[in-house]
């Protein structure tokens, strides 16, 4: 039986992108138990695994003592489909009702944790409309796209340290930087973005010296996030020739608290844009499953919708990003994490950027209380969102990523 036809014996409604078509993942903890456990969201309560495995799955038990992702991640694909095969049937089958129910907790007490430790954090750059955005603003009169753009996923390596969970302050970069009037200057950057993208998270682990197939990708990939990669663009300016971004990326990256597994995401899967050229062996997914996938962010700055952006125009998939990441050798490890890079559409209100709503600042934003915006103030509020579609018309949630931005530290 489909996840479409399953229904709970919550009162929950069946359009609720929480439901049980979607159960993602997370670390909470409450003010009456300040241990961490795992848990998955049902409706509008988290269900501690943590407990529930203890005494309705003891042979996975262990996976969850700890109240992280980092064991089950680890455990492989086979414990993934167990786990969530068992946690559906607990919340759809009336006889677990006596002994699950007591094991729900409103999500409003719940303190939600970074839900993995992140080993490696890898960021991409795979939107065509994003690319070109900014290759018209810096290359006029150029091809917008670099030379490599269209042969292979573009990426560098963040600070898998500085990934923190949605809700913790963002304190605003300072760093090196030069001025219009050509001044190099050190102090807090003057031009703070966001970054609207989707993650995607590393369980089971390679061998050091040997690719993972893009036929592989499922047995790899435990599951995907929301992902905002606070970018400070004056810095990042000055200091990316010529080996990329380093520390106008490095000083935050928000994630969601809740992880959706890829097995949640099969009625969301859509085949990718057509490539030309056609990329090389072993990034050609023409004869692959199709890794495109049909989800839908939400940006709002203090609380107004500024950008929509669709995930389904991606030109590469998560499958390639993981297939390039890992061709010349390097090895996966349970908790790396990949983002998609910057998720932008081809209409304007499709930019999952500042830089690009704004056009480098030329044409502001105007929020509702009269004030405008090139780049974020101390004091606004970003929050995206995420949604795919679910099976039988049913919606499936990512939750949101949320971050505060605080003036910078002062010396």
């Amino acid at each position: 039986m489909s996840t479409a036809e399953l229904s709970t014996w919550l009162d929950i409604p069946r359009t609720h992108p929480f439901g049980v078509q979607t159960l993602p993942y997370g670390s909470f903890t409450t003010p009456d138990a300040p241990r961490r456990r795992v848990g998955v969201a049902i409706g509008d309560a988290v269900l501690d695994v943590t407990a529930a495995a203890a005494s309705l799955l003891p042979g996975r038990a262990g996976l969850f003592a700890a109240g992280s992702l980092d064991a089950l991640l680890a455990a492989g694909s086979r414990a993934w489909a167990e786990v969530r095969a068992a946690v559906t049937m607990w919340l759809t089958d009336e006889r677990y009702r006596d002994a699950v129910a007591p094991l729900l907790v409103p999500a409003s007490r719940a303190t939600m944790l970074l839900p993995f430790t992140v080993a490696d954090y890898v960021d991409f750059y795979a939107s065509e409309h994003h690319a070109v955005n900014l290759g018209r603003m810096f290359r006029p009169g150029s091809d917008p796209l670099t030379p490599n753009w269209k042969h292979l996923p573009i990426g560098y390596h963040g600070r898998a340290g500085t990934v923190v969970v949605s809700g913790t302050p963002v304190l605003r970069p300072s760093g090196q930087r030069r001025t219009p009037d050509g001044e190099v200057v050190f102090g807090p950057s003057t031009r703070l973005d966001i970054e609207a993208e989707l993650g995607f998270v590393v369980g089971t682990p390679s061998t050091p010296g040997q690719p993972v197939r893009l036929a592989d990708f499922e047995q790899h990939v435990f599951g995907a996030c929301i992902v905002n990669d606070w970018s400070a663009r004056d810095i990042q300016a000055w200091e990316y020739v010529p080996l990329g971004p380093f520390l106008g990326k490095s000083f935050a990256t928000s994630v969601s608290p809740w992880v959706v597994p890829l097995a949640a995401l099969a009625h969301a899967r859509v085949a990718p844009p057509p490539r030309n050229p056609r990329p090389l062996p072993h990034l050609d997914d023409a004869d692959a499953k199709e890794w495109g996938l049909d989800v839908e962010l939400e940006v709002r700055l203090n609380g107004h919708p500024v950008s929509r952006p669709p995930f389904a125009g991606m030109y590469w998939t998560a499958a390639q990003q993981l297939a390039h990441m890992t061709s010349g050798g390097a090895a996966l490890r349970p908790g790396d994490l990949f983002a998609s890079g910057t998720v932008s559409g081809s209409e304007p209100g499709q930019r999952g950027s500042l830089i690009e709503l704004t056009w480098n600042g030329a044409h502001p934003l105007v929020l509702p209380d009269g004030t405008s915006r090139e780049f974020l103030a101390d004091g606004d509020e970003v929050v995206i969102t995420a949604a795919a579609r679910g099976p039988g018309g049913t919606t499936v949630g990512f939750g949101e990523v949320r971050g505060l931005i605080a003036p910078a530290w002062s010396r």
